[in-house]
């Protein structure tokens, strides 16, 4: 496309690989030793990270299709089935359809977007992520000029995600996006991991992943995506409104109603690494605070 983004982060900025995955045991330790570091003062967003491991990115996931744990994803994942797999775009564009995923990958440039990670839980880190341009997706099936927002779905195969087997929330996973947040050069469909395939536990072979929202927003394994002018209502907005609200953006200024978001702990940085400034948009209100102008970002949390 011809307005790529260019990226300011460099592999320096990258969580270790054994760090990444390996967080749960991490804050684990640091919650049971009480560990209360104060933020210091404001940094520059490139702060140099330590090295980890591929063991730490693979083994400490949010995925509830597998279970609650962190580790139930690295655990019981392999049970899922990613080829063959198909992506249905609907709603309103001009060619809906099943997009096999080996047409999908055959059409895209694949790049590498080092992008931070922050997550609601307000730990953060900084992956290397391979993918497209999510715009780029949805140019195969042209999107409709009355389309307004983009609801994206996550497989539901019960029988291979043991997780659906329990009414933990309502299946299958669903989340949203404004059009023009879709469109963002920003947003991206991951298919990797440090040049590596996308491992299943971490949203194989496709997932979403939009670097100013909180991680939850970045929905993984998903096999649908509908082009709406109807706003959409994610799993996690419709489980806890109070808490979780549409947009999910990084905002150091509003807190999670059970905790503060206006600091964050980053992964690889020891046991006892102090906690750091939230920046506003994680980092990248440059790059989309305009589309947020003139908007209550308490109300529109």
């Amino acid at each position: 496309m011809a307005h790529r983004w260019k990226n300011n982060l460099t592999m320096s900025d990258v969580t270790p690989r054994d760090t990444y995955l390996n967080r749960r045991r991490f804050l684990a330790a640091t919650a049971a030793l009480g560990v209360a570091a104060g933020a210091g003062p404001a940094q520059a967003s490139a702060a140099k990270l330590k090295p980890n491991s591929w063991q730490e990115i693979t083994n400490y996931n949010n995925f509830y299709e597998f279970g609650t744990g962190k580790e139930d994803p690295a655990a019981y994942a392999g049970a899922l089935t990613t080829s063959p797999w198909a992506v249905t775009i609907d709603g309103m564009v001009e060619r809906p359809g099943a997009f096999d995923m080996d047409d999908i990958l055959a059409a895209m440039t694949i790049e590498s977007r080092i992008y931070r990670l922050r997550c609601v839980e307000a730990w953060s880190m900084v992956v290397p992520w391979n993918g497209f341009e999510l715009a780029d997706l949805l140019a195969m099936a042209g999107v409709r000029p009355e389309a307004r927002y983009v609801r994206f779905e996550t497989l539901y195969r019960p029988e291979e995600m043991r997780g659906q087997r329990y009414p933990i929330v309502e299946w299958p996973y669903v989340e949203g996006l404004r059009l023009d947040e879709a469109m963002h050069p920003l947003t991206i469909m991951a298919t990797g991991l440090y040049d590596k395939p996308l491992p299943n536990q971490n949203g194989a072979p496709l997932r979403l992943v939009v670097p100013w929202k909180y991680g939850f927003k970045s929905i993984k394994s998903v096999v649908r995506i509908t082009l709406t002018d109807t706003q959409p209502r994610g799993t996690w907005e419709k489980s806890l409104p109070n808490e979780y609200g549409f947009y999910s953006n990084v905002n150091p200024n509003v807190d999670h109603p059970r905790w503060s978001q206006a600091s964050e702990r980053r992964i690889g940085g020891g046991l006892f690494a102090k906690k750091v400034p939230t920046l506003m948009f994680n980092g990248y209100e440059k790059d989309v605070a305009h589309m947020y102008q003139g908007m209550d970002l308490a109300k529109y949390y």
